[in-house]
């Protein structure tokens, strides 16, 4: 009786020990905030307060043949642009007035060509890595942003402006950059 009174209490003290050891849940709620994407607002150049959409927007990555997900021909006043956390820059194509001409022929894409405008755009920062919890691991945050036009002949991207110095991204509530066109 002594003896199972001591193995009594040691499975309920193992018990006791292994349910207090584990945390209650493993899974990161979808509202946990996650390594954040950089926003820009396009505004009209000739009347700076006034938000102004890009017709026919195309997002692209640089060596990326696909266009950025939700911006491939769009009408938008503003994007969402992932940053690569594995290196200090990005760049992107902005294409204004997008499409593809056939040289029409429809089934022979060998000699279609690209209509528009097509402007890159280069994003500088530094990475810090931020502990969110043991379920959702870490985030990446971007200080010292900065963003560049490349210049070419026929930029429609007239100029840039940062929201703040020393501009950061740690979140997808505000805006960063407005670009004016």
């Amino acid at each position: 009786m002594k003896y199972f009174k001591i193995a009594l209490l040691l499975i309920i003290v193992i018990l006791v020990a292994t349910n207090t050891s584990c945390e209650r849940d493993d899974i990161c709620p979808e509202s946990t905030p996650t390594t954040p994407k950089l926003i820009i607002e396009f505004y009209n150049n000739n009347a700076p307060e006034n938000l102004k959409a890009v017709p026919k927007l195309r997002v692209q990555g640089i060596n990326n043949n696909e266009a950025l997900p939700g911006y491939d021909i769009v009408n938008t006043n503003n994007i969402e642009l992932p940053l690569r956390t594995d290196t200090i820059a990005t760049q992107y194509k902005l294409h204004n007035n997008y499409s593809i001409n056939d040289n029409g022929t429809p089934n022979d894409t060998s000699d279609d060509f690209l209509n528009g405008n097509e402007d890159i755009i280069t994003i500088k920062y530094n990475t810090e890595q931020i502990f969110v919890s043991r379920a959702c691991g870490y985030k990446t945050i971007f200080n010292n942003v900065s963003l560049t036009i490349e210049e070419d002949s026929n930029n429609w991207i007239i100029s840039r402006q940062s929201v703040n110095d020393n501009q950061s991204v740690e979140d997808e509530t505000t805006v960063h950059f407005y670009i004016f066109h």
